[in-house]
Formats: structure tokens, C-alpha cells, sequence
């Protein structure tokens, strides 16, 4: 079993390539906070999924076929669980009347925890699996049971102010009530607090917290190649935060996407659990397994279209609903570039 993976030249260079693409992200692109619009969402997916193709490319033709095969896989289905996760994300900006411009800034930090903390999840449970293999089955039975649950789950119930995490923050630092510009932090009194939009942070990182406890699992029924399962969690994350300003506004037309992703996560523990008969799934099915009916959910959803009862009050670009063709805003005449929107789940 690769426990630790990929020699260290790799890793480095890797966490180096990580390290200057955010750095140009929030010290050159995005040293202000703004409002991100639909046109430079689209840019943004457009590079992370250029990157994440061209990496697979690389390890196709220096680590070959099945380790390429195993990064497309993972990263597909860390995408997908991320899109299922974008409504959540929805939830809480509407839950905080989070403004447009600082949206980003949040997403971008709350990434930037969320690679620390999934990469330790991932070196902790590829450690388990090499010394105790039989918790392979645990993982695969949690992933049956997340998988059938996920069918029956039918609205996300958010409550931030009842999670035992914000109420542990809040508890030992004191925290205002409103947005100091972009700032995390402020001074009250002389003395230091944080402001609304960390308390945001905290709930953010939080929830990302609890979607890697079922996509961390899921990634070691693909593969237990350490290198591979930390680069396709990386990809699918990174471009987790230009996907959101590019889906906001349409993700909740995709209601069976949660279906699929239910069938998906029940394929993947029994895919792990039939080992102990000494059944192996290639991981070539497994890839076009996956593809087919994330891609069937998304069309399903699509020709099948219903509305729901939910509407979310979330402060999103002005120009979010251009796909579903709206007027331009120059031919719309002019908004105000905060201004609250509604978008119905």
C-alpha cells in the first residue's frame, strides 16, 4: 500500500506550484476585495480545470495509465461532492448577509484552512489503512450509509449560532456584530476582537471540516497512492471558490445532482467493502461508473426542472444570471453593485 507516496521532489514542487498560484490570486488579482462577476468566475474555472488537466496529463505520462486514471476519478468525484456543497456555502452567506465583495475573501481563506486540514486527514488515514487494513471496511460501510442517508436528505437545516465550534469561538473571543470592511479582526475598547465576517470564516471552515469526513473516505476506494489522493482533493478545492461565483445562481437547479452523488458514495463503500470477498472493481469502470451518472444527474436535472418552496436571500454579482439569458447590465441600465438578490433553491 503507498502510504507516503511520490518522491519528496514532487510534494515540493507541488506545495510550491500551490503556494504561488494563491499568492497570485490574493496578492495580484484579488488584493481588494470586489465583487467577482460572472465573466471572471468563468476565467478562473476555466484555469483551475486547465491545471487540473494538464497535471493529469503529467501523471498519465510519468506515472502511468492507472495512476492517471485514479487522479481523474478522485478528482471527478471530489468535484462533484464540492458542487453538492456550493448550496451550503449559499446558506451560510444568506444566513449572515454576507456582501458580494467579501465573499471571496472568505472562500479564499477558508481553502487556504481547508488544504491544512485535509492534508492531515489524508496522512492520518492513509497511516490507518497501512497498519490496519480492516478499516478499510469501516470506511466503506460509512460511505454506504452517508450514500443512502444522502437519498433521503432532502433540505440542508443550517443553524450556525447552535454549532458547538462557533459557540466554543465566541465563548473565549469576543466578536461585533457587523463588517469592518475585508478585516477578520478588530479593536474595541482597545482591545482586540473579531469581526462578523471571521465568525463567518469559522463556520465556513467548519463546514468544509465535516464535507472531508465523507470525500476524504470516498478518494481511498479510488486509490491509496497518498500523492494522488492529496493533488485530486487539492484541484477540486482550488476551484471550488471560482465555481461558486460561476454556479450560485443556477447550482440549485441541479436537484438530482444530490441523487447522483448519493448513488455514487453507495457504489464507492461497496466498492470497498466486496475487497473482503476478493472482488475488485477496475478502476477504469469506476471512472466511467461515476462520470455517467453525475453526468445523467445533471441532465436529468436540467429536462426535469421543479421548484422548491426555499428562497435564499444572498448578495451575489449582479450579472450571476446571464447563462439563464437575462439583459446585460448595460442594457438592464444601472445597479448598485451590492445589491441583494434572490435566488430560489
Amino acid at each position: 500500500m503507498d502510504a507516503i507516496s511520490g518522491s519528496t521532489w514532487l510534494w515540493v514542487g507541488f506545495s510550491v506550484f500551490i503556494v504561488c498560484m494563491l499568492s497570485l490570486d490574493l496578492g495580484l488579482f484579488n488584493r481588494k476585495a470586489h465583487t467577482i462577476r460572472y465573466r471572471e468566475a468563468w476565467i478562473w474555472t476555466g484555469v483551475w480545470v486547465t491545471l487540473a488537466m494538464i497535471f493529469a496529463y503529467l501523471v498519465f505520462r510519468y506515472q502511468g495509465s492507472l495512476r492517471g486514471l485514479e487522479f481523474l476519478t478522485g478528482y471527478i468525484i471530489e468535484l462533484s461532492l464540492s458542487v453538492d456543497n456550493l448550496f451550503v456555502f449559499l446558506l451560510i452567506f444568506s444566513y449572515f448577509k454576507v456582501p458580494a465583495r467579501f465573499q471571496h475573501r472568505v472562500l479564499f481563506w477558508g481553502v487556504l484552512g481547508a488544504l491544512f486540514m485535509r492534508l492531515t486527514m489524508i496522512f492520518v488515514g492513509a497511516a490507518l489503512l497501512d497498519r490496519f487494513h480492516w478499516i478499510i471496511y469501516i470506511f466503506g460501510g460509512f460511505l454506504v450509509y452517508t450514500g443512502l442517508k444522502m437519498f433521503k436528505q432532502e433540505e440542508t437545516d443550517l443553524k450556525p449560532d447552535q454549532n458547538p465550534v462557533v459557540k466554543l469561538v465566541t465563548r473565549f473571543l469576543p466578536l461585533t456584530n457587523y463588517y469592518e470592511e475585508q478585516k477578520f479582526f478588530t479593536k474595541v475598547n482597545g482591545k482586540r476582537a473579531g469581526t462578523l465576517l471571521f465568525l463567518v470564516l469559522v463556520v465556513v471552515e467548519v463546514t468544509d471540516l465535516v464535507f472531508a469526513v465523507d470525500s476524504i473516505p470516498a478518494i481511498f476506494a479510488v486509490t491509496t497512492n497518498t500523492f494522488i489522493v492529496y493533488t485530486s482533493n487539492v484541484f477540486a478545492i482550488l476551484g471550488l471558490r471560482s465555481m461558486y461565483f460561476l454556479l450560485a445562481g443556477v447550482v440549485e437547479k441541479f436537484h438530482y445532482l444530490r441523487v447522483g452523488l448519493a448513488i455514487v458514495l453507495t457504489f464507492i463503500g461497496a466498492k470497498m467493502l466486496i475487497v473482503a470477498a476478493g472482488i475488485h472493481i477496475p478502476i477504469w469502470f469506476s471512472l466511467i461508473f461515476v462520470a455517467v451518472v453525475l453526468v445523467g444527474s445533471v441532465v436529468a436535472s436540467l429536462l426535469f426542472a421543479k421548484e422548491s418552496e426555499t428562497t435564499i436571500h444572498v448578495d451575489l454579482p449582479p450579472d450571476f444570471d446571464l447563462p439563464l439569458g437575462e439583459p446585460d447590465l448595460e442594457e438592464s441600465g444601472p445597479q448598485e453593485e451590492d445589491q441583494p438578490i434572490e435566488s430560489r433553491k
